[in-house]
């Protein structure tokens, strides 16, 4: 069994036709993963899209890295990703989270000889916010999304494995999607888990106001807040202007560690748990050791970041392994009084401290009652949404047939070529869009509504086990209308 577990994640932004020396950034990428220290065991990459890009970062990384995947997503056709209930609309195809079929790639890994040695890792990439909590108009998405991925963790929890969850989980520390996995699946953030006190968003958010801390600096940003998104040290955040200095052969231009960084903000995350057996706690379980903020050295021709995201790496070490190291540094107390070594500040108490708080999980199951409410009240008011959004697209589907028939009996008494053709053209583009509105309304909207109602069902189950009363369905069946 190994005696660490290393472990990366990053959003690569790999965007076909849309992301920027695509190519060049991920073979980077994979050279960096190749060469990072420690050696990483298990590495989880997010919008890495082309097989192209994915083989690349695979021929540089497969003598450390022996095994991998690429999972297929999209929203047509299978795959073996779980595949989010919730996620995005069609109609907002600029944006592109419901087209490219977001879910959960979820892969087993067995790292000893028993049974129950297998750790199993959960990637993801919950659907991005296009507005400020609580103005959000995905949040409904993105908190489902959260309890899906939970659900999974705490299966594989149950079944015994240790579990990793991975990715750009597009939320800030204690928001309503990262209270929801912190709480329901017995999994710790492993950054916040190690920093108590870093930031809750970023220093312009009304959170972080609230905290009354001063503008941190990017430097504080990276080594205490963990901010993988919107950093001032990331080339991709820059103006249009900046980004253009750089390239080959051009003079290097670097940032000062103390310049102020208001909009830098954590998205990223490695949530672990512990895989300890609770009725045998002399096995042990796995501790995080370290976490830290990777991938911030710039590409080494074109001077840019490699992504538009840091990445976020931990170590996991089982804690028989740190008890083992306290205990022969106790041993070796002699040699100490001799001189031979230079005494640390009581440094394996330190670590025998941290072992038992993190194998001691005393979180509570549940979430307060009123956070169901509000979780609640937000389903009811999306699916309002939807209903009216489904009136309105059949609607216009109902109402581009009318007119089509209309037209087509209009060309019977049309005096000239030119207007049969303007009404033939009017007949097929409307009867084109009222098809689709059709579709989006009875197919789409309807599938939403169902699954907003499983959601609905799964979170009244999990108010009343937290000790509320019953809570009655909005609706015990499923209103179209």
């Amino acid at each position: 069994m190994p005696t660490e577990i290393n472990v990366i994640t990053l959003n690569c932004w790999g965007l076909k036709y849309l992301a920027t020396l695509r190519n060049e950034r991920l073979a980077e990428i994979g050279k960096r993963i190749a060469n990072a220290s420690p050696v990483p065991q298990i590495v989880g990459l997010q919008e890495c899209w082309t097989q192209q890009d994915y083989q690349a970062i695979r021929a540089a990384t497969k003598h450390i890295l022996p095994h991998g995947k690429f999972y297929h997503s999209g929203i047509f056709g299978e795959s073996s990703m779980f595949r989010y209930p919730l996620n995005g609309r069609p109609t907002a195809f600029f944006r592109g989270d419901w087209f490219v079929g977001k879910g959960v790639a979820c892969a087993r890994i067995c790292f000893g000889p028993e049974l129950k040695d297998v750790v199993e890792v959960f990637t993801t990439h919950l659907h991005a916010p296009y507005e400020t909590e609580p103005h959000d108009s995905y949040i409904c998405h993105r908190t489902a999304q959260a309890w899906e991925i939970a659900k999974l963790m705490r299966g594989a929890a149950e079944r015994g494995h240790l579990v990793l969850g991975l990715g750009d989980f597009n939320m800030i520390p204690l928001s309503l999607a990262h209270r929801l996995i912190s709480t329901h699946a017995p999994v710790r953030d492993a950054w916040r888990l190690l920093h108590p006190d870093s930031s809750i968003g970023a220093a312009i958010d009304s959170v972080e106001k609230a905290r009354h801390r001063p503008i941190p600096t990017a430097d504080y940003n990276i080594l205490e807040n963990g901010a993988t998104c919107d950093s001032v040290l990331n080339t991709w955040r820059w103006s249009k202007d900046q980004q253009k200095r750089l390239g080959p052969n051009r003079p290097t231009i670097t940032i000062p560690g103390d310049r102020p960084d208001p909009k830098a903000k954590r998205l990223d995350y490695i949530f672990a748990s512990t895989g300890a057996n609770p009725s045998d706690p002399k096995k042990g379980g796995w501790i995080i050791s370290t976490a830290k903020v990777g991938m911030m050295e710039r590409h080494p021709v074109f001077q840019c970041s490699l992504s538009d995201h840091f990445s976020v790496e931990a170590t996991l070490v089982h804690s028989s392994n740190v008890k083992v190291a306290a205990s022969k540094s106790e041993d070796e107390d002699n040699a100490v009084h001799n001189g031979v070594y230079l005494q640390s500040p009581a440094g394996s108490e330190i670590v025998l401290d941290g072992v038992a708080h993190q194998l001691n999980n005393n979180a509570p199951e549940f979430l307060p009652i009123q956070t169901y409410d509000e979780i609640l009240a937000m389903i009811h008011k999306y699916q309002r949404r939807e209903r009216h959004q489904r009136r309105f697209r059949l609607g216009n589907f109902a109402t581009s047939f009318v007119i089509c028939i209309g037209c087509l009996i209009a060309v019977w008494w049309s005096p000239r070529n030119f207007v049969s053709f303007l009404l033939m053209l009017l007949s097929s583009l409307g009867l084109g869009l009222g098809v689709i509105d059709g579709l989006i309304g009875g197919l789409f909207v309807g599938s939403e509504i169902r699954a907003l109602k499983e959601f609905e069902w799964e979170i009244c189950n999990a108010r009343e086990a937290a000790g509320g009363e019953a809570h009655s369905l909005f609706q015990e069946g499923v209103q179209d209308w």
